[in-house]
């Protein structure tokens, strides 16, 4: 019998409390799902439902219809400096050297910037229109320029935080707190993913890493299953994936089942999500081995197609500095062919990291580096997706979590003004492809970059535009922690309607 059977056979008090917290509470339930603060009993009870014991991620229907089915995030970490090469600004080189009035600074905290002595910082970029659209872009990104007409370049991005790890936390999960679940988790809650054989959410590195680490793709508060799985693009693409030496795949499946079985009868008991997803991991982990190593074997690859992603492109000599580590222009080139792979099999949402960009200092030294390893591979990602009409349906993104200073750096009253500090109050980013309406320019900054002034927009928007294009109504992907129903876009968010194609 049931235990909660068992426990209502016992005694007619033990029989009533259970009815005051069962039936009650569905009553209770009942009245606010028809209020709109809670999901309906049927949506809660078809999470519960035989099949998704199984698989967790097995695909989901959205809100409404949806444009984009998966999602590439490029992710920037370190924070590039927009006034370098996206969003152009003459008058930085007119007053170069000179102080802001103090109106611009008072008030304002920065990471490490000495505001009473700090100057206006010019740039030695030079910046061309690109495409039909005549998009401004720096001389550093030639190849992006190439697809300039696919892409919307947002230059009027804001955020609360101007410290990396916060910042980055915001970006990647819509609030500055530790313990919640990032936005490729949500992606796969609230549609699942359409791979049998992969994970619905998986993370590549290149560089150093975020500052971050593994709080950017953590899965919170919902069911573990949800969480990033980070790949390596050479060798055994997740550790310990590998059987070890002598233990022959039929006596692994034996061993699965049982497992399973045993899972299976402990999750009807108390009905646990994090015991279906133990389920789903073990399952999926028993597939991967197959289907892993093939990913990331790019030998079906064309030479056309490894040249123009710039696989085999040599690693500039003596040059990268905060941006290298090991071989970083071909492992982020491999990560964007393997993302466009990923997409291919049913991924739902692919992170690609890349750090650092913190140019604090040395910073015309070491951005044509990091640039050098980005602009190809991105531009050839996108190319790829579009005529392989994968475009329409693939959101690529390219962000960080906030820009950098019009005022050049000058830590410990150093005259040495070569790197910009920290800036949240306006920084620029790209999407392109799921729906998105590409070839324009939103928003603006001022005349020095300073704060944006055209149509700011809230890191929490741009979560939403995103959502909605995933057909998912941000305001209704919900999940009830700690008596509370949380979302990606927190107390805020607005869908922008003028990126959507």
């Amino acid at each position: 019998m049931h235990p909660m059977g068992e426990q209502i056979r016992h005694t007619r008090r033990e029989f009533l409390n259970t009815s005051a917290s069962g039936l009650g509470m569905m009553a209770i339930g009942a009245m606010l799902a028809k209020d709109g603060l809670l999901a309906s009993p049927s949506a809660l009870a078809a999470e519960n439902e035989a099949p998704n014991v199984v698989n967790p991620l097995a695909p989901k229907p959205p809100h409404f219809e949806a444009k984009a089915k998966s999602c590439i995030f490029i992710f920037m970490a370190g924070a590039p400096s927009q006034l370098d090469l996206f969003d152009p600004k003459p008058k930085l080189n007119e007053i170069h050297g000179q102080k802001l009035p103090d109106s611009f600074t008072k008030n304002v905290r920065f990471a490490f910037l000495q505001k009473d002595t700090a100057t206006v910082m010019g740039s030695k970029r030079k910046f061309t229109k690109h495409g039909q659209c005549g998009m401004e872009l720096s001389d550093l990104l030639p190849h992006i320029g190439t697809v300039a007409d696919d892409v919307l370049l947002v230059r009027s991005l804001v955020s609360g935080q101007f410290n990396h790890h916060p910042g980055q936390l915001l970006m990647q999960c819509g609030r500055a707190s530790f313990g919640l679940p990032a936005m490729g988790s949500w992606l796969t809650y609230g549609l699942g993913s359409e791979s049998q054989n992969l994970p619905g959410y998986v993370v590549l590195n290149a560089g150093r890493g975020s500052s971050g680490g593994a709080t950017l793709w953590q899965s919170g508060f919902l069911p573990s299953v949800h969480a990033g799985v980070l790949f390596r693009n050479q060798g055994e693409p997740v550790l310990n994936l590998e059987n070890p030496p002598g233990l022959p795949p039929d006596l692994q499946r034996e061993g699965l089942d049982v497992l399973r079985e045993i899972n299976r009868g402990r999750f009807e008991e108390i009905r646990d999500p994090e015991i279906a997803s133990r389920i789903a991991s073990y399952e999926l982990a028993f597939r991967m081995q197959t289907a892993a190593p093939e990913l990331i074997d790019l030998t079906s690859e064309s030479k056309k197609t490894l040249d123009m992603y710039g696989v085999d492109r040599a690693e500039p000599e003596g040059k990268g500095g905060r941006g290298k580590r090991g071989n970083t222009w071909a492992d982020f080139a491999r990560n964007c062919l393997l993302a466009r792979r990923l997409v291919e099999r049913g991924v739902r949402f692919v992170n690609i990291i890349y750090a650092s960009w913190d140019h604090h200092s040395k910073l015309d030294e070491e951005l044509p580096y990091n640039t050098g390893a980005v602009d190809q591979p991105i531009a050839a990602l996108i190319k790829d997706l579009k005529q392989r009409g994968m475009l329409d349906e693939t959101m690529v993104v390219w962000g960080s979590e906030f820009g950098r200073t019009p005022l050049g750096e000058n830590r410990g009253g150093s005259k040495n003004v070569t790197g910009r500090d920290h800036h949240p109050f306006a920084f620029s980013m790209f999407l392109a492809g799921g729906g998105i309406s590409g070839g324009q320019v939103y928003g603006a900054s001022d005349e020095i970059g300073w704060r944006a002034v055209d149509k700011p927009t809230h890191i929490n928007d741009l979560h939403a535009t995103m959502l909605h294009l995933f057909g998912l109504d941000h305001l209704k992907l919900t999940h009830r922690f700690q008596g509370r129903d949380f979302r990606l876009t927190d107390v805020g968010g607005k869908v922008i309607e003028d990126w959507i194609a």
